[in-house]
């Protein structure tokens, strides 16, 4: 059974960085394409970006394109999202989501596709 954990969550100013990374485990990590979305109070969660099972593709929602980026490291199944420039509508729970199996779709955007999730990591962008 896939199972993720996310780490690296905080408080970091308006204009800062900050690294979250997404650990996997229970399942073949090169069978999955990983994507991060984020989910602030009374908000649905949102699709933030993608990786593809080999690294090859990534995709990103508009708004963090150009600051934000995501990456894997399969020797470590690790999947991480380097965010910078962060604005403070962007506090809010980050989690990762793999997507099913040796699928064919990528960027898989809506949540309801994805097999297995992470408990989150706050995020909270604030002076």
């Amino acid at each position: 059974q896939v199972q993720l954990v996310e780490s690296g969550g905080g408080l970091v100013q308006p204009g800062g960085s900050l690294r979250v990374s997404c650990l996997f485990s229970g399942g073949t990590f090169s069978n999955h394409g990983i994507g991060w979305f984020r989910q602030a109070p009374g908000k649905e969660r949102e699709f933030v970006a993608a990786v593809s099972w080999s690294g090859g593709n990534t995709y990103y929602a508009d708004d963090v394109l150009g600051r934000f980026t995501i990456s894997r490291d399969n020797a470590k199944r690790t999947v991480y999202l380097q965010m910078n420039s962060l604005k403070p509508e962007e506090t809010a729970v980050y989690y990762c989501g793999a997507d099913p199996p040796n699928g064919r779709v990528f960027p898989v955007r809506q949540p309801r596709e994805y097999v297995a999730w992470g408990q989150g990591t706050q995020v909270t962008v604030s002076s």
